[in-house]
């Protein structure tokens, strides 16, 4: 099911923010796109990362275990092979177009090994804040491979696939109560084309672009143009975004869009324990120490 889509006042671009290479894990080479400084601005989004080689040197180490509390971790492999155990149990693999959406809550421990020697490994890792209430709930996990991803394709040619949240009719494979997250990957065909999406009054919202160039318009028909790896953070004030993938660009452009309503409550971070007081990283710190998490 496809919707005609009509805004009246598309958001502008408030900020452009280049991607910065750094390393995680064992070592693993990516882009920190989405850094610490940017959490209150787009809550409930506290990181992203993109991490994209063909070279194993850069992967091959993985993420070997380590802790997690207050917080969801969403994976989105575009390329590539990782298996995911953790203590509480879960065990998955995560495969290209696919997804592993884990609730850390109350606390666990968790590896993300690449099963592969050679090849491109592509994909995001998303960190989605959890409400007060919510941050000490039971660790969960849930493996979504790439044909449980519903998809959708626009009049103009462009193809969406729907990962959290609603868009052009379709419900996503995740849905969250209190952050009602939107996170859509959108494949342009070549050329000048269209893409609108509504967004909900309040909600923070960002692009990032991964192929191609992609341009923004705002309500006067003026465009900025989101470079290749870049993040462009969307102002409030309107009722969703118009986005035209570049005639200069000399790929298809492809980019992610997520938003989100804030959950507007202090963040606590230290390294992998996001909470909201000093106190309670302490205990996280703490219960790790201890062997205390699931």
């Amino acid at each position: 099911m496809n919707t005609v889509t009509t805004l009246h006042r598309p958001r502008r671009v408030e900020r452009l923010v280049k991607g910065q290479p750094t390393s995680d894990g064992a070592g693993v080479k990516l882009t920190r796109v989405l850094t610490q400084d940017l959490q209150q601005r787009l809550d409930p989004f506290l990181m992203l990362d993109n991490f994209a080689s063909d070279d194993p040197k850069d992967y091959g180490a993985g993420f070997p275990d380590h802790p997690h509390r207050g917080f969801e971790t969403v994976t989105y492999m575009i390329d590539g092979r990782m298996r995911h155990r953790d203590s509480a149990g879960h065990e998955g693999l995560l495969q290209s177009g696919g997804v592993q959406w884990m609730t850390a809550g109350r606390g666990l421990v968790h590896s993300e090994m690449p099963e592969q020697e050679e090849g491109v490994m592509e994909g995001f890792q998303l960190w989605l804040n959890l409400s007060a209430r919510d941050k000490m709930c039971p660790p969960w996990y849930r493996d979504i491979q790439s044909a449980e991803i519903p998809e959708f394709t626009t009049a103009e040619g462009v193809v969406g696939r729907v990962i959290a949240g609603h868009s052009h009719g379709v419900t996503g494979a995740m849905q969250r109560e209190h952050t009602e997250p939107l996170y859509l990957d959108l494949h342009f065909p070549p050329g000048q084309t269209l893409f609108r999406q509504e967004l909900a009054a309040g909600h923070n919202a960002f692009l990032y672009v991964y192929r191609g160039l992609l341009e923004v318009l705002d309500e006067d028909g003026r465009s900025t143009v989101v470079p290749l790896r870049s993040m462009a953070l969307l102002g409030n004030d309107g009722d969703g975004v118009l986005l035209r993938s570049a005639a200069t660009s000399p790929v298809p452009t492809r980019a992610l869009l997520i938003a989100g309503k804030p959950l507007r409550e202090p963040i606590a971070q230290y390294g992998p324990f996001v909470m909201n007081t000093r106190d309670q990283l302490v205990q996280a710190v703490e219960d790790f120490q201890g062997g205390r998490l699931a």
